[in-house]
């Protein structure tokens, strides 16, 4: 009788044991705790600084630009954009929103913000918090223009050496990083400078 009254313990702590442990992983699991520290980084003296920059596009003005380029998308597919800020528009392809989206330049507008968008789209759903510091992936954007994307000390991502400025920006199923450039291929940049230079 002590041997089957012991058995019945042995099954109950197990069975407790075994709820407490599914419950463990359970609340991991639901609290997506963080990932323990890379050594190397440690080694080195960083530490993983995590900021939120989640920002609903209804916080955040893109700029008319930035607009234009996400408004050219399927609003309910994934797709990650890179974004020029206003600044990187006006700087690098000498676009304004006072003189370059009047009715008779709207069209050559429209045609180099579609191309850019060529360059800067990629199929799929990218947020800062899916890269770590230090490693640098490789996606091939709509155009085929191959975009090397990477994670800095500060958590901003980096794309063809390009520093972003404002990352995880979200409409419906898109993720958009602003970014302090232009994302080109050489002949797209050389058109574009040899318009400057007839201009001036």
């Amino acid at each position: 009788m002590k041997k089957h009254h012991f058995l019945k313990h042995s099954i109950a702590l197990i069975t407790i044991l075994l709820t407490v442990c599914c419950i463990f992983i359970i609340a991991i699991t639901f609290f997506n705790l963080p990932e323990p520290q890379n050594k190397t980084n440690r080694k080195m003296g960083f530490d993983s600084i995590t900021r939120s920059r989640k920002i609903s596009i209804q916080d955040f003005n893109l700029g008319k630009f930035g607009e234009m380029m996400v408004e050219m998308l399927p609003q309910d597919l994934a797709f990650t954009v890179f974004v020029p800020s206003e600044e990187a528009f006006k700087r690098d392809l000498r676009l304004s929103v006072n003189d370059s989206l009047k009715q008779d330049k709207f069209n050559d507008t429209y045609a180099i913000v579609s191309r850019v968008l060529g360059f800067s789209v990629v199929p799929r759903t990218l947020c800062s918090v899916d890269l770590r510091f230090g490693e640098v992936v490789s996606y091939d954007s709509l155009s085929g223009f191959p975009l090397f994307v990477s994670k800095d000390v500060d958590g901003m991502i980096v794309v063809n050496r390009i520093k972003s400025k404002i990352v995880d920006v979200r409409k419906n199923e898109i993720v958009v990083h602003v970014l302090d450039g232009v994302i080109m291929d050489a002949d797209f940049e050389q058109s574009v400078l040899s318009e400057e230079t007839q201009e001036d």
